[in-house]
């Protein structure tokens, strides 16, 4: 089941100090450390700086919040003081002290800040509550103490508040805690067809799918009139890998391209050609003898699920010039690659790329399909060549180097991988995918450990909550040799996406630990999603696990890993 986000909580009225009163020196030494992944040195910097500024509290609490992405809990303590001596009502201050307070593993103070937090008469409380949450480190702590606010009876009665910590549950993995949290919700929300979806999504994780679809079979009477609801439904049975069901649902009242669109792309996950076809026929004849350009090249994409590549360049050569022209030119190139035309393929994405009339972003992205198609077609070298040459239009294009930095690491030139990330880097500085991608790389094919490091504590500075850079941040400590830690982001990153990599990352390191039986089943989780994952191949011949044959099972989504 796809999950929202977590929800952010609101930022609290900070007063503005006074230039006087502002350490520079401390504050710039800590923005530097911070800019270059050095989070123990800003958290550091950064407690200096709210010590000096006595009266700050945004220095407080910038200080409590650095410490905490820095894994420093004594400083964030510290740091968390001073915040609580300059604003002790802060709805913020009592959210960050229940999330340190769970990430030393003192549950009961954690308890304690929260049910205080959830009583406040702010009708923002709750969402500083869930924050506090999301912010634990360890998965089952969280849920523990998520389990015990479920039935202290301390969530406020609004809908929205029972979704989110719903969801939240079943990020954490924890069907129990999930259980009771949706028995309520149906409780006090008898007729409310969002309450059945997160059920609905509950039982699934349980295994009891039979009635997880009788859950979303009794919300379907509302899905024609409410296009909310109709989403909500096909976003769960897409949760589910049947992805028939989900098509079915989205073609209840009334369909635009959009809804065609996300038809057409769900029966084509299922293999449901038939079906397809109908849809494709429905398309077609609601549209007149002159399709507007959107509905063209949604009919072309359908011709290519239907593997009629022809039909396709037909429809897509028929979008007029305007916005799409240059989506259609691309997409012409890759259907008469389909098509088994590779040289037209090829001299049409080349055509794009010497139209002087076409602008830039539209040639840089036939360079980058170009190195796709050579990619599919086994031509490594030819891959490089044609983002070479994309490069060579465009210097220092941030796409095209981190497509080449990508290829050149699937020739194991790692060389070449890093010096194209850093170009990235000279550019864009704070680049958090090139960030990233260089960390992960570092930390997976060198022993560049504190390097790799220091590059995805500066992507997790942007983004502390992407799965991919959790993900990196825990192999990296995994390298390191700090196993426990590193389960710990591990198993948060696979909360926030189901990703084969990320999967089969968790079943090394339970592995590893010799923890087998666990880790088989993060195998087998990430083998259902992708097989050939190349992150999951590696890993069971590095550790010479041979996997029991796979159950039959409904078509899983499509899963790309997560982007480095």
């Amino acid at each position: 089941m796809a999950l929202a986000a977590p929800v952010v909580a609101p930022a609290a009225p900070l007063p503005k100090p006074s230039a006087e009163a502002i350490p520079l020196e401390q504050l710039m030494a800590g923005e530097f450390a911070l800019q270059a992944g050095q989070l123990a040195d800003a958290a550091q910097w950064s407690l200096e700086a709210a010590r000096l500024a006595q009266d700050d509290v945004l220095l407080a609490e910038r200080a409590t919040r650095i410490a905490m992405l820095a894994n420093d809990d004594v400083r964030a303590a510290q740091a968390l003081k001073l915040w609580q001596k300059r604003s002790p009502d802060s709805l913020s201050l009592q959210a960050a002290t229940a999330s340190l307070a769970l990430r030393e593993g003192r549950l009961r103070k954690a308890r304690q800040e929260l049910l205080q937090l959830l009583a406040a008469p702010d009708p923002r409380a709750w969402r500083y509550a869930l924050v506090a949450l999301a912010g634990g480190r360890d998965p089952e702590a969280v849920a523990k103490v998520l389990g015990q606010l479920v039935d202290a009876g301390a969530i406020p009665d609004q809908l929205q508040a029972w979704q989110e910590f719903g969801r939240l549950s079943l990020r954490l993995d924890a069907p129990q805690v999930a259980a009771r949290i949706v028995d309520q919700m149906v409780e006090r929300f008898p007729d409310e067809p969002r309450v059945a979806v997160l059920r609905a999504g509950q039982l699934h994780q349980a295994g009891e799918t039979a009635r997880a679809r009788e859950m979303l079979v009794a919300a379907e009477p509302r899905a024609a009139a409410d296009p909310e609801v109709r989403g909500m439904l096909a976003v769960a049975y897409e949760g589910m890998g049947d992805f028939a069901e989900a098509a079915r649902v989205m073609a209840l009242g009334p369909q635009d391209v959009q809804t065609y669109g996300i038809r057409a792309s769900l029966l084509a996950r299922a293999e449901d050609s038939a079906t397809l076809e109908g849809l494709y026929r429905e398309l077609s004849d609601s549209q007149g003898a002159r399709p507007d350009p959107a509905s063209r090249m949604l009919l072309g994409r359908i011709a290519e699920f239907l593997e009629r590549p022809a039909e396709a360049v037909d429809w897509y050569r028929g979008v007029p010039g305007g916005p799409l022209r240059a989506e259609a030119r691309i997409r012409i190139a890759a259907a008469l690659y389909e098509q088994g035309q590779v040289e037209q393929a090829y001299s049409e994405a080349h055509a794009l790329q010497n139209d002087a009339a076409s602008d830039d972003d539209a040639r840089r992205n036939a360079y980058l399909l170009e190195g796709e198609l050579r990619q599919r077609g086994g031509d490594p070298a030819a891959e490089i060549e044609a983002l070479s040459r994309g490069l060579a239009a465009y210097p220092d294009d941030p796409a095209l180097l981190y497509a080449r930095a990508l290829a050149w690491e699937r020739q194991d030139r790692i060389d070449r991988t890093e010096a194209d990330l850093r170009k990235v880097l000279v550019a864009e500085p704070e680049n958090v995918a090139a960030l990233n991608a260089l960390g992960y790389t570092l930390a997976d094919r060198t022993q560049r450990y504190q390097e790799a490091l220091e590059l995805i504590d500066r992507a997790r500075t942007a983004e502390p909550d992407n799965a991919a850079i959790v993900d990196s941040y825990g192999w990296v400590l995994y390298r390191l040799g700090r196993n426990e830690e590193a389960l710990v982001e591990l198993r948060r990153a696979w909360g926030l996406l189901k990703d084969p990599e990320i999967g089969a990352h968790v079943g090394e390191v339970l592995w590893v630990m010799g923890r087998r039986d666990e880790a088989m089943r993060y195998f087998e989780d990430a083998r259902r999603l992708d097989p050939d994952n190349r992150s999951l191949v590696r890993a069971l011949e590095k550790l010479q696990v041979v996997l029991p044959p796979a159950a039959p099972a409904a078509a899983q989504p499509a899963a790309a890993g997560p982007e480095r």
